[in-house]
């Protein structure tokens, strides 16, 4: 838990008033919110998910709003105003009098109210238009800053410290929406306030040193007790702060998921009515770049144990911040936990999450990669910009740099690359370069003063600091970003073409699943090259690659419903290409982390988890090629076939994997064993020569761990649309077991991703199975909603794509 506190001496949550200025509309407002849900929820505007409702919608977004509410002021001590994630451009009032003007979202506002006396006021709040102040800011600049039009329709987000991706992007709506997300409060100005926690850990054989420092306004010479593991110490308030040493004998580490437990300790500060909780957890991460044969690597170590990173990229839980919960994101981050991802990279386009998304990556123990907010763009210089940029570093990594989840810190999302995508910078490029340099090193220097010792990583991808190259192409040193299967519609096999030491980004699109469809489409409207469809695929030319990446792979599908289902099959198969490839070069790559995990909104997209939580079947498919231990089928150029062992287990596991050539009708003929002792160095299993495999055939093989891994898995060495697949005649018993139902199934043939789908929303233990004649396998599903009584249809590769008789 995250919390830090003084008297409240008035509250602001809940209902205000929101009015167009100059218009005539007026709806109900509730804070923490965002207007345009705002209007949604009065039923003044359309929901804008739906249809193609957003266009008809950033009108909102081009002028000024008002919000406004009364409030009682208690007691006669002097007051002051605290606004957090204001977002954006605002002029605060209050009984008509100026006392804040804001322009950054991801700062807390601060107005003195001390000349209010006790009783009733009223505070109102202008929201002067985002677009326009984004136009007006972009013109006083001493010369152009370009930003990325393909993925903001809505121009000069740039010029803003705001959330990037509301101005729109390759899979987000475009409302440059605006609000009040967090916390609205008046509290007593002459309490003491700890205005932050410095938090440093020093670690060495059985014991941690944990140093706190807190720095705290209004308390000189007051007495402050500090509390943490057990121990408590007192000491006053000098010069602004007071410093605390612990010392941990024997220490219970935080270590990331899968790898050990996640222990936390609370950490306390009492100074007079001021009082701040933090949960620590003890670890040391390092970032390992060293270098050697192939470069210089790029591992994360934590505790002293190189750690393989599995995950995917995060965006924000939802387009309109007024729709973001707790439990929502809670349930994003439990779903990637559940897929054996162990980090997650907060991207630089989105915001800042709350504390409550850290503390939850803590005890789940997600690793969190934490970008600065800048991605795509390039940004101003100017002394104005760089002092509001500076702020807001020292307050967020203020706020959440004591996290045990947190374990690397970049400077941005793509700018090295952006300074190549614009006219204006490839010109003059010397002066873009500097320009960005400056907004670099300023992010830098913030964050090494407030946190020391952070984990520093300049940009991604970046192959190193001080160096300006392609990370995009260059797979020697640094992270990378790896983009050419999907924009370049290349084979999936391209993936194996690079050889990255730590690759950050990399994706392929789907469609939405069914569900998610139908709350932005009606069924008369299911067709891909439907206006509405359109709408709903951002990203240029992405419908287009879909569809080719089908007739490359498959057989054509029949109809909407099996192009949506094998959409998401393409999209789990291409990951895992990456994905099982780059694993099986460890300890050379340490570190996958896909694009992306989770959408904004219904949309065609790069995620595996639709809008709302309900897992893709990519998903279902990372919980298997992110199995801790594996083994995966590598091809070769020359026609082999490797079968590779990969561990991420702390201890050693002695691997036993048995490989078959399977035909269609479910029969195997065995090509023989492996057997290797997995550390960090992934090996070589079985090696099976050029021809092992007859016409018809498909490699299965099933592997045994002495961790108690049990698994198997499938690989075709051919197009799918190469094999006459069988009818399998697929078939389910349903049963019920509390608020769950069992689905088991059964074939009478070979049946290749073989998916339960459910006629209401819920969440399926596993999905897209192999099965072969004589075999069985259960699948869970738990609805949404307890009472509903679902219909259940399975589909697989044959029946999406083969010619019914």
């Amino acid at each position: 838990m995250t919390e830090t506190t003084r008297p409240v001496l008035a509250d602001l949550h809940g209902d205000w008033v929101l009015e167009e200025a100059g218009g005539d509309i007026s709806a109900p407002f509730l804070v923490p919110g965002d207007a345009i849900s705002a209007l949604a929820a009065a039923g003044e505007i359309a929901e804008p998910y739906w249809g193609r409702n957003e266009y008809d919608l950033r009108w909102i977004g081009e002028g000024d709003w008002l919000a406004r509410r009364s409030f009682t002021l208690e007691g006669d001590r002097p007051a002051e105003l605290v606004l957090e994630s204001l977002d954006t451009l605002a002029t605060v009032r209050v009984d008509g009098e100026v006392v804040l003007d804001a322009d950054n979202a991801f700062r807390t506002w601060r107005a003195d109210l001390s000349h209010l006396a006790a009783g009733e006021h009223e505070i109102e709040i202008t929201f002067h238009s985002n677009v326009a102040g984004g136009a007006a800011r972009q013109g006083a600049q001493p010369f152009y800053i370009p930003y990325h039009a393909g993925n903001s329709p809505i121009p000069h987000g740039n010029m803003l410290r705001k959330v990037q991706c509301d101005f729109g992007w390759d899979w987000n709506i475009a409302l440059a929406p605006f609000g009040l997300y967090g916390r609205a409060e008046i509290v007593a100005a002459d309490a003491p306030r700890i205005e932050r926690l410095e938090v440093e850990q020093e670690h060495s054989e059985g014991l941690v040193t944990l140093t706190v420092t807190a720095y705290i306004a209004g308390a000189e010479g007051e007495t402050c007790r500090l509390s943490f593991a057990g121990q408590e110490l007192e000491g006053a308030v000098e010069g602004g702060g007071i410093t605390a040493i612990f010392d941990i004998e024997n220490p219970r580490l935080w270590w990331p998921a899968g790898l050990g437990e996640q222990h936390l300790h609370d950490l306390e500060v009492h100074c007079g009515e001021a009082f701040a909780r933090r949960r620590i957890g003890l670890r040391q991460i390092e970032l390992v770049t060293e270098a050697d044969d192939a470069g210089t690597s790029f591992m994360l170590q934590v505790n002293g144990e190189p750690v393989f990173a599995r995950g995917a990229n995060w965006i924000p839980a939802d387009a309109l911040a007024g729709r973001i919960t707790e439990a929502g994101t809670r349930d994003l981050l439990q779903s990637a936990v559940d897929a054996n991802m162990n980090m997650i990279r907060v991207w630089g386009g989105g915001r800042y999450e709350p504390d409550s998304f850290y503390d939850a990556c803590d005890e789940l123990g997600l690793m969190v990669w934490q970008d600065f907010m800048f991605a795509c763009n390039l940004y101003p210089s100017t002394p104005d910009f760089l002092a509001n940029v500076d702020a807001e570093v020292r307050e967020q990594a203020g706020r959440l740099h004591h996290h045990a989840c947190v374990a690397l810190w970049c400077g941005d999302n793509e700018l090295i690359g952006a300074l190549t995508w614009f006219p204006e910078s490839r010109d003059n490029r010397d002066r873009y370069l500097v320009n960005y340099d400056r907004l670099n090193r300023t992010i830098e220097a913030a964050l090494s003063e407030t946190a020391p010792g952070a984990t520093w990583w300049p940009s991604s991808p970046s192959p190193g600091p001080m160096n300006f190259g392609d990370a995009w192409h260059d797979d020697s040193a640094g992270d990378m970003h790896f983009w050419s299967v999907w924009h370049e519609n290349r084979e999936f096999d391209h993936y194996r073409d690079v050889s990255p030491r730590f690759c950050s980004e990399f994706g392929f699109q789907s469609y939405p699943s069914l569900n998610a469809i139908k709350r932005f489409a009606a069924p008369e409207d299911w067709n891909i090259s439907n206006p509405i469809f359109e709408s709903h695929q951002k990203n240029v030319g992405g419908n287009e690659r879909i569809a080719a990446t089908m007739f490359r792979y498959f057989r054509w599908p029949e109809n909407f419903e099996d192009f949506v289902w094998l959409s998401q099959i393409q999209q789990g198969l291409a990951i895992k290409t990456a994905v099982t490839h780059w694993r099986s070069l460890k300890p050379h790559c340490m570190g996958t982390l896909y694009w992306q995990l989770n959408d904004t909104w219904p949309v065609c997209s790069w995620s595996s988890l639709d809008h709302g939580g309900d897992w893709k079947l990519m998903h279902h498919m990372a919980q298997s090629f992110y199995a801790p231990v594996l083994a995966t089928a590598v091809p070769r150029k020359d026609g082999s076939i490797d079968i590779v062992g990969i561990s991420d287990r702390l201890e050693d596991v002695d691997l036993t994997v048995t490989a078959y050539a399977t035909s269609m009708d479910g029969t195997a003929r065995e090509l023989g064993q492996g057997h290797a002792t997995l550390a960090l160095r992934a090996e070589v299993l079985i090696s099976l020569p050029a021809g092992t495999l007859e016409e018809g055939e498909v490699l299965t093989f099933g592997w045994e761990g002495s961790d108690g891994t049990h698994a198997g898995d499938i690989f075709a060495p051919k197009p799918w649309k190469s094999y006459d697949l069988p009818d399998a005649r697929p078939a389910a018993e349903i049963a019920r077991e509390g608020v769950d139902w069992l689905v088991t199934l059964s074939v009478e043939a070979m049946s290749f991703f073989l998916t339960a789908e459910a006629s209401v929303p819920g969440r399926w233990s596993r999905n897209a199975v192999h099965l072969g004649p004589g075999t069985t396998s259960t699948l869970r599903f738990t609805p949404a909603d307890p009472e509903a009584q679902p219909e259940f249809l399975l589909r697989d590769l044959h029946s999406a794509t083969m010619k019914r008789t």
